[in-house]
């Protein structure tokens, strides 16, 4: 039996209608789902079913029409904008298809800044990053730019970005939609081997079933509604 402790993220009948005019797109459809501390969990479906649009909503990045989404407790829809980013900077962390580095800071300045943005001494911050780039590979780029990196690398300190704060949640969307297959499958182990190390949750919107095959849980999203599918 699961405990309200063990639950990371709650979304419980969630909807998303778009309105231009008369016309109304239903996006979402009462979607719910728990997930649980140091569970990973893979959100697979077509291009265009909302799959990006649920990920921004459960991570307080977008509004939802009707529902409910609770981070630790912490129910987003009810908390002013500051809050909410409060929420996001101490519970989620984020990773991109694209990794959004900030082009004009070095590798551990970007990852730094998560910590330095919660109010941590600059000194501690730089410890926790180096200490995090090394563990990813990264420790003899420290002071490179995201422009002196290779792909797979500004990817893996995207992902050192991520969780520098060892936040209860990372949410990916097509994290390694961007990279050859060689890079794809390396930032997958890494991802892998820091959410057995460090029990952060993962949920990863992907079109890459071998990916979603190693996570433990796959949702479909189908029509706007969630089914969970089986692993073979």
């Amino acid at each position: 039996m699961t405990s309200t402790n063990d639950i990371v993220l709650r979304a419980s009948n969630i909807a998303k209608v778009y309105e231009e005019g008369d016309l109304k797109t239903d996006v979402l459809a009462d979607v719910s789902f728990t997930l649980k501390r140091g569970e990973t969990l893979a959100i697979v479906g077509a291009s265009g079913s909302g799959k990006s649009t649920l990920l921004h909503i459960i991570g307080g990045l977008d509004t939802l029409t009707r529902g409910d989404v609770e981070v630790e407790g912490q129910n987003l829809s009810r908390l002013s904008d500051a809050d909410r980013g409060r929420v996001r900077n101490r519970s989620m962390g984020f990773i991109y298809q694209f990794h959004h580095l900030l082009p004009e800071f070095t590798a551990l300045e970007n990852v730094c800044m998560p910590l330095l943005i919660r109010g941590v001494a600059i000194t501690e911050a730089e410890r926790q990053a180096t200490a995090l780039l090394e563990r990813v590979g990264l420790g003899k780029r420290l002071q490179h730019k995201p422009g002196e990196l290779s792909g797979g690398e500004r990817q893996r300190c995207a992902v050192a970005r991520a969780l520098v704060t060892r936040p209860a949640c990372v949410l990916g969307d097509e994290p390694t939609g961007n990279l050859d297959e060689g890079n794809a499958a390396q930032v997958y182990d890494l991802m892998l081997e820091l959410n057995r190390e460090i029990g952060t949750s993962f949920i990863l919107v992907t079109h890459d079933n071998r990916l979603a095959a190693r996570m433990d849980r796959t949702l479909e999203l189908h029509n706007g509604v969630l089914i969970e599918k089986i692993h073979a």
